[in-house]
């Protein structure tokens, strides 16, 4: 895999699926816990989403463990340089990933969230706001994402279309399961 071409499957193994979900008064991230390498589970309830810095984040990650850890660790720093602003932390840690000898071979996406933003971070460099108050990432991401979009416009909160958006992208996807940890803010609009 080329350093300019990263994905979030290594070699061998395949990730997850996280999503973002922004509506009403609250943002969700979903993760499910499925690890596998190859055709094989390796373990069902990994935790792939939790809150970073002082709390008023929720980070969630797709890719190597290791490699999101040290990322997610790089991402705290970078809040407490800049507290309360999330998209600056998160530039000025995707310009390090992208340059830093080091961080530009791990291979890991991370959704990142916090009251009154939702981010994509990529170890391309991309800092990507979502469209329409919705995103995911990972192996499931596109069946979650889907699903999502389709029930943004349903009477369903935040997290209830998080949890069937996930629990869909489990039913389609190999590589993901039910086994969820979500995450809750109250948002700012």
């Amino acid at each position: 895999m080329a350093d300019d071409n990263r994905s979030n499957a290594g070699p061998g193994w395949h990730g997850t699926t996280i999503l973002t979900v922004r509506k009403g008064d609250k943002v969700v991230v979903a993760g499910d816990g499925q690890v596998s390498i190859g055709n094989t589970v390796i373990k069902n309830s990994a935790r792939k989403v939790r809150r970073i810095g002082t709390g008023d984040v929720i980070g969630g990650f797709a890719g190597a463990t290791a490699d999101a850890f040290t990322l997610f660790e790089r991402l705290e720093k970078k809040l407490e340089q800049y507290p309360g602003q999330l998209m600056r932390a998160a530039v000025e840690m995707a310009k390090d990933w992208r340059t830093d000898k080091y961080l530009r071979h791990l291979e890991a996406m991370m959704i990142v969230a916090d009251p009154s933003i939702s981010l994509v971070l990529t170890g391309v460099g991309d800092v990507l706001e979502p469209e329409n108050d919705v995103m995911a990432i990972g192996s499931g991401g596109n069946y979650a994402l889907a699903a999502a979009r389709a029930l943004m416009d349903s009477d369903l909160d935040a997290e209830a279309i998080a949890r069937k958006a996930m629990g869909i992208a489990a039913d389609i996807c190999v590589f993901t399961n039910n086994s969820l940890i979500v995450e809750t803010l109250d948002a700012k609009r």
